[in-house]
């Protein structure tokens, strides 16, 4: 019987697939995708997955603001070899594990020999014992952020209806496509004054990539404007902890309920750490 139990085991252990990975960026900054970043990953928590939420700023990360918390430590003590990526982790609603984002590091490609092994060493354990990664890229389009959108089996772009956020998401959408990107993408359209308003700016974008790059680009959906996430942010609640019921929150947790059905890991699967390892280094 012990026999049999420890076979399974093994069947299982072999059997499970690592964590689906889900980077969320933005062509510009200011348009609410750290926001959306804490709120979908404590949505997707509460509906028992094991997920873990990477703040990848390396320069301002701002990820414990929005959370209200404070973390001792965060994922430059780890690329100094100071912390083990558990030691760093802070435990949110639901048992949202967190890793705050470091202060003063310009990039991933900037990183001594020794902090990228560290990097990639810790790293690999979360892919390997967790459901969901989510990764709040910096804003821009830098070769760090690149990196992870690259890695990533899905890159969600948000934008908002303002002109230059547009023109933003579609840049980051054209870079996304001229690497190959073999992953999905998707466009959340937030602030926009109504659904048919964040549909049109989708509809207009994925014509366009369509047309020009050969590049598909899925509707992750519409947050309407809500004067109720703008104070949860004042509160540094986020909206859906703050505001169950307001329409931020139903946005958030229909895009959760829409991306949780579709995560997947990439066909060509051949591990998120082994793409960060292949663009950076």
């Amino acid at each position: 019987m012990r026999n049999e139990t420890l076979h399974l085991n093994r069947m299982m252990e072999a059997c499970k697939r690592p964590a689906s990975v889900l980077a969320i960026a933005s062509g510009k900054g200011g348009v609410g995708k750290t926001n959306i970043a804490a709120n979908l990953a404590i949505c997707l928590a509460a509906s028992g997955k094991k997920v873990v939420l990477f703040d990848a700023d390396m320069s301002l990360g701002n990820l414990d603001v929005i959370m209200n918390f404070t973390s001792k430590y965060n994922i430059s003590h780890v690329l100094n070899g100071q912390r083990s990526i558990e030691e760093v982790i802070h435990v949110g609603p639901d048992g949202l594990e967190i890793i705050c984002g470091a202060s003063g590091i310009e990039g991933l490609a900037e990183l001594g020999e020794f902090q990228r092994r560290r990097l990639i060493s810790e790293l690999t354990k979360l892919q390997d014992q967790n459901d969901a990664i989510i990764i709040d890229t910096a804003a821009g389009i830098s070769k760090s952020v690149v990196g992870f959108c690259l890695a990533a089996d899905h890159t969600l772009v948000v934008t908002t209806p303002e002109a230059t956020a547009i023109t933003d998401a579609y840049a980051m959408i054209k870079v996304l496509a001229g690497h190959s990107f073999a992953g999905r993408i998707s466009l959340l359209v937030n602030m926009a004054e109504s659904i048919a308003t964040g549909r049109k700016i989708h509809q207009q974008i994925a014509s366009v990539a369509r047309r020009f790059l050969n590049a598909e680009v899925d509707c992750a959906g519409v947050i309407v404007w809500d004067e109720r996430l703008r104070r949860s942010v004042r509160m540094r609640k986020p909206v859906v902890l703050a505001y169950p019921n307001s329409r931020a929150t139903c946005s958030i947790v229909a895009l959760a309920a829409k991306l949780s059905k579709g995560m997947a890991v990439r066909a060509d699967n051949e591990g998120f750490l082994r793409k960060i390892v292949n663009w950076f280094f």
